[in-house]
C-alpha cells in the first residue's frame, strides 16, 4: 500500500485482516460442499465461482458507481469538488482519484476502487448544495481515507460471498438436478441442504462485513478529523446530512438504501433493520469520537 499521511489504524487492518481469512475459509468450504453435493455439476460450481468472484474484484467500482448513479466529471464540470480532492490529496500525499457526480437530493459520498490507482470518490449534489466548503473537505477526506486504507476493496470482497451464495446456489440447483434428473431421495436431499448452507453462508458473511462496516467508519472518522485538523466541520456535515436524511422522500432511500456499506451515511427508509444490523455506527458514536478528537487536537 502507497503511504500516505492519513493515520494508520492496526485495530482496522486486524479487523480486515481477521475478516478476510474468515471469509476465504467460508468461501473455500462453501465451494466444497457445493462440490460434494452436485457430484455431477462440480465443473458448472467452479466456473460460475470463479468468474463471479474475477467480475467482482475487477469490475466492483463500475458496478457500484453505475448501481449508485455516478459519472465522472471534470474540473470545469464540478470546480467545488474538484478543488477540495486537489487540496486533500495534496494534503495526505496520495494519489488524486477519479471524481465523480451523482445527480440524487440524497445528500451522501462514497469511494470505491481496488486501490489507489483505479479509486474513484463520488459526491450527490444533494451534498454540494448542503454542506460547506470545510465540511465538504470534511466528508471528502473521510472517503479518500478508506482509499488509503483499502477497506473498500476489503468491503467489496467480503461482501461478495453472500453474493456468491445466492447465485452459486440457483445455477448449481439448476445444473445439478439436470444432471441427477429424476425426483428420487438424492433430490429432496439436495432441496433441503443446498438453501440451508447459502442460508448460513449468506448469515455469517453478513454479519461479518458488518462488524467490519460499523469499525471502518468509525476508523475513518478518525484518519480524516486528524488530517484536516477540523473535527468539527465533519462533525457538522454528519449532523447536517443525518438529519436532512429523514426528509428526504422513501423512494430515494430504498434506492440507496442496498449501497449504505459504501455511503458517507447510511440512508435508513423506515422499514429498515435495527441498528444492530447497521452498517454504520450510530450518530450519538461518531460524534462522541469526534469530539474528543477536539478535545486531543485543543491540548495539542
Amino acid at each position: 500500500m502507497q503511504a500516505t499521511r492519513f493515520a494508520p489504524d492496526r485495530g482496522l487492518t486486524t479487523r480486515m485482516v481477521g475478516t478476510m481469512f474468515v471469509i476465504g475459509l467460508l468461501y473455500v468450504v462453501f465451494v466444497g460442499v457445493l462440490i460434494a453435493l452436485l457430484r455431477g455439476a462440480w465443473p458448472l460450481v467452479l466456473l460460475v465461482a470463479g468468474a463471479l468472484f474475477v467480475a467482482q474484484f475487477w469490475f466492483s467500482d463500475r458496478i457500484a458507481a453505475y448501481g449508485m448513479g455516478a459519472r465522472e466529471v471534470t474540473p470545469e464540470q464540478a470546480p467545488e469538488l474538484h478543488g477540495a480532492v486537489d487540496r486533500l490529496c495534496a494534503l495526505a500525499d496520495m494519489p488524486k482519484p477519479r471524481v465523480a457526480l451523482a445527480d440524487s437530493d440524497v445528500p451522501n459520498a462514497f469511494a470505491t476502487g481496488r486501490n489507489q490507482r483505479n479509486a474513484l470518490v463520488c459526491a450527490t449534489t444533494g451534498l454540494l448544495r448542503r454542506l460547506e466548503p470545510e465540511e465538504l473537505e470534511g466528508v471528502l477526506a473521510h472517503e479518500l481515507s478508506h482509499v488509503a486504507h483499502r477497506d473498500v476493496a476489503v468491503m467489496t470482497i467480503a461482501s461478495f460471498l453472500g453474493v456468491l451464495a445466492g447465485v452459486v446456489t440457483r445455477i448449481g440447483l439448476w445444473g445439478g438436478f439436470r444432471r441427477l434428473g429424476g425426483r428420487d431421495s438424492n433430490t429432496a436431499v439436495l432441496m433441503l441442504l443446498i438453501p440451508l448452507v447459502s442460508a448460513v453462508v449468506y448469515v455469517i458473511s453478513f454479519l461479518l462485513t458488518r462488524l467490519l462496516s460499523r469499525y471502518r467508519e468509525l476508523s475513518a472518522d478518525r484518519a480524516a478529523a486528524h488530517l484536516t485538523g477540523r473535527p468539527s466541520a465533519l462533525a457538522a456535515a454528519l449532523t447536517k446530512v443525518t438529519g436532512d436524511m429523514a426528509r428526504i422522500p422513501t423512494t430515494d432511500l430504498r434506492k440507496a438504501e442496498p449501497f449504505n456499506a459504501f455511503w458517507f451515511a447510511p440512508a435508513f427508509s423506515a422499514d429498515s433493520l435495527g441498528r444492530l444490523l447497521s452498517s454504520h455506527p450510530t450518530l450519538e458514536q461518531r460524534l462522541e469520537q469526534l469530539g474528543r478528537i477536539a478535545v486531543q487536537l485543543g491540548r495539542a
